[in-house]
This record gives structure tokens, sequence and C-alpha cells, in this order.
């Protein structure tokens, strides 16, 4: 199957049926891994690690005496920002615990002041602050928690064959969110695609936040995301920028507020 965008042969670019290979057809990955997508998921959440990491998350769920100790417990710490989309902020458990029990009605609360938009996300989804340990002791929630955590684990897998296709199947599902540039700048996945589709240097994340989002903003026009014909074009873009080496994340934002705060141990 030759794949074609704006008259650029991806399959002469890339070799025919090179698919699951490093360097492979990125376009062809993509399209590979959403039709593989309920079975790969079955088969990871099998593998003797996830099952591992998720049994101790569901023992320390059942243990705790208050939330607050649950959420500094390394394991639970590990599924529940991988699950939201912080897998890269893992490294910052005093930050996580105090985002995570944010109390979002306090606009001084750690969750409404970091710039990273994903912790008050994350903080609203759960509302631990309210609700407790009430949250994760729903069976439901639990499932959910174990069933995102091995979708989670199989998107990054693919990384490793085809730079960016995790990237490319979050942005998928976040486009049709964005409503400003702020929105995009907030979350590294959807900044990492658009910046690096667009060219932007990473050298943009030393500007203001205004000046960042006039660079956003002027190069796309954000009311086009909502169309997913064009939101496919935009991912196949970023795959290709992604797969020649274009790929490149800021500074995390995060690590430098954690400095702030005073929460990076």
């Amino acid at each position: 199957m030759t794949v074609t965008i704006r008259g650029l042969d991806l399959g002469a670019l890339y070799g025919a049926g090179s698919v699951g290979r490093p360097g492979g057809n990125p376009i062809q990955a993509l399209q590979q891994a959403e039709r593989d997508q309920p079975k790969k998921i079955a088969a990871e959440a099998r593998k003797p690690e996830v099952q591992r990491d998720l049994v101790a998350f569901r023992k320390a769920v059942a243990g705790a005496k208050d939330t607050k100790t649950l959420l500094a417990d390394p394991v639970v710490q590990r599924v529940l920002l991988t699950v939201n989309g912080l897998a890269d902020q893992i490294g910052f458990p005093a930050l996580a615990v105090k985002a995570l029990m944010s109390k979002l009605t306090d606009a001084k609360s750690l969750a409404n002041q970091l710039p990273d938009t994903r912790w008050r996300a994350a903080a609203e989804t759960y509302d631990f602050a309210a609700r407790g340990l009430a949250v994760l002791r729903d069976p439901a929630v639990l499932d959910t928690v174990a069933g995102a955590y091995a979708e989670i684990s199989w998107r990054k897998s693919l990384d490793a064959t085809t730079p960016g296709l995790s990237d490319a199947l979050t942005f998928r599902e976040r486009a049709g969110s964005v409503k400003t540039g702020f929105d995009i700048l907030g979350d590294p996945t959807l900044r990492r695609v658009v910046t690096t589709t667009l060219g932007i240097p990473r050298e943009i994340a030393l500007q203001t936040l205004g000046a960042q989002d006039r660079a956003v903003t002027s190069r796309l026009d954000l009311r086009k995301l909502q169309d997913p014909a064009f939101v496919d074009a935009f991912v196949k873009r970023y795959l290709i920028a992604a797969a020649t080496g274009g790929d490149q994340p800021p500074p995390s934002m995060t690590q430098l507020a954690a400095q702030a705060f005073g929460l990076l141990l």
C-alpha cells in the first residue's frame, strides 16, 4: 500500500513493508497501531510487569489510612501519573502529592498555579481534596485505571519502532478540546506535536507565554483542530518530522515550577 501526503510517497521514502522496524513508514505504523489497538492492549495487560504494578496499586489503595500517604506511595504515583499523562513527572513526588490534593476552588492551590495544565486536569478528575480515598476505592474507577495503565504502557512501547507514535495517538484524542494556544502550551504532548510539526524551535520555551502563544496561533488556526481530516493530516506531518529527527522536547516547565515552589526533592 502506497501512502502519500501532498505528493510525497512515504513508501519510497521509508521503504515499502518496513512498518514495525526502527525507521519504518510512520504513517503505516499509525494505521496498524489503530487496527491492532484492542488486542495489543489486552496483551500488554497480561505482561508480568504491568500486572505487578497494578496488584501493588490495588493493595496500596485497600490498605491506605489517608490520602496523602497513599499518594506518596511510589507505585501509586507511577500508576496514577502514567494514566493521567504525567509519566514524565514521576520524579517529582512532593509536587505530585500537593498538586493532586489541590482544592480547585482555591485559586492559590498548586494545581491552579502550575503552568502545566495536566496537573489541574488530574486533580479535577479525582478531586482528592473533597472525596479522599473513596474515589479510588470505587471498583469501577480501579478497573478504569487498570485499563488505562495497560493502554499507555502499550502506547509507549510503540515509540521504540516509530518515534512519536504514542504522541500522535494522544494528539488525535485531545486535539478537539483545544480552544486556546495556552491549551497547547500547557500540555507537553500537544506542545511537542504542534511545535515539531510547525517547525517552531525548542528555544521558544525561553520566551514569555504571550510570545509563545503568538508563535503558535499565528501559524495554526485552532478552529481547524475541530476537523478530523485536518487533525489526521497534522498528525501525519508530525510523524514524518519525528521520524527525521525533528522531535525535540522543550525544557520542562514543571521542573522549574517545582523548584520555585520548593517541591523538588
